[in-house]
């Protein structure tokens, strides 16, 4: 496998991702689109989760497509975001057709961001117009770190923030990540600079440090409150899949996440993976390519927070370092 060209998300033919965020509110929302409606599928494996929509996407409901995925910063009204998405989509003439009227399909997620330190007391929630511009900004080529949904994005023990990473597969397909790390636990080793996910680093995406010297064995402590912590995700591919195939490369996906955090799917995080397949290249095999897609979708995912992590900027009045102001040269 290698990255795609731009080791995006949207190496995958069609996805566009667009940000908004806002500085003083330290928070934003993230949104996934793509030039045709796509088969989409969730699991969940977090204990304190929160979504919109998402039980549209088991494989027995009538809709079979969507039009974007959502995620978003603050918490329950976060969810918020995903009616700006839809007046964007209605703008666009795109939705599910119910006689002459059409319903944009917007599935989402968030994180919790309330106490980081940004300015919450809002008389209307900043979530609708956030999430109308994260869809209007939709592009190929878009910011990672502190960024959009991942702008006031925590973890155990520095800043986190929006990850991205893609892969191509012998076959052709392609398999891309995004996420949005806010975790209870870290992605990287104890007090090191190393990541957890450096066995599947590219080059040096996320600073090519290799492993780390030693691997702590303490039992670890929670660091955040209930409801604090959540690492929510996209994984997406150019393949043919339902949405019973999408579904399993989204639990698939999950192995990504383990192998980049530590600890994770704790009853305290609301960790999540939405799964997206636009269809434009059938399965030529159909044990095989599902078999890799699944692998691919949890590698990208495990790169895709480390770099998350890594490329966080510092900002004023953080209440965490970031990687590169702690460990960056």
């Amino acid at each position: 496998m290698r990255p795609g060209p731009l080791n995006l998300i949207t190496d995958v033919p069609g996805l566009r991702v667009g940000n908004a965020d806002d500085p003083t509110l330290r928070s934003g929302v993230t949104v996934l689109t793509a030039d045709e409606p796509f088969v989409a599928a969730v699991h969940v494996m977090g204990g304190s989760p929160g979504t919109r929509e998402t039980d549209l996407l088991a494989p027995d409901r009538m809709v079979q497509d969507v039009d974007a995925i959502f995620l978003s910063g603050g918490s329950a009204f976060g969810l918020d975001a995903g009616m700006g998405v839809m007046q964007g989509l209605r703008a666009a003439g795109r939705g599910f057709a119910v006689g002459p009227v059409r319903v944009p399909i917007v599935p989402g997620a968030i994180v919790f961001d309330l106490l980081n330190g940004g300015d919450k007391d809002w008389a209307d929630s900043p979530y609708p117009t956030l999430g109308r511009r994260a869809y209007d900004a939709a592009s190929h080529d878009f910011s990672l770190g502190t960024a959009g949904a991942g702008y006031g994005a925590m973890t155990g023990n520095l800043k986190g923030g929006l990850g991205s990473a893609s892969c191509v597969l012998p076959s052709g397909l392609t398999v891309g990540a995004l996420v949005v790390v806010n975790a209870l636990g870290q992605a990287t080793v104890g007090d090191t600079a190393h990541f957890w996910a450096v066995p599947f680093e590219e080059g040096v995406e996320f600073g090519g440090l290799g492993p780390a010297p030693a691997i702590p064995q303490d039992a670890p402590l929670p660091r955040k409150r209930l409801g604090e912590a959540t690492t929510i995700a996209i994984v997406a591919t150019d393949a043919t899949l339902t949405k019973a195939q999408a579904h399993r490369m989204a639990v698939a996906a999950h192995d990504g996440m383990a192998r980049a955090i530590v600890p994770a799917h704790t009853p305290l995080d609301g960790d999540l993976v939405f799964s997206v397949a636009t269809g434009g290249k059938p399965l030529q095999d159909p044990v095989t390519d599902p078999f890799q897609l699944g692998h691919a979708a949890a590698t990208c995912l495990a790169r895709a927070i480390a770099r998350a992590v890594y490329l966080a900027r510092a900002e004023p009045f953080d209440l965490q370092p970031s990687w590169q102001s702690r460990f960056g040269t």
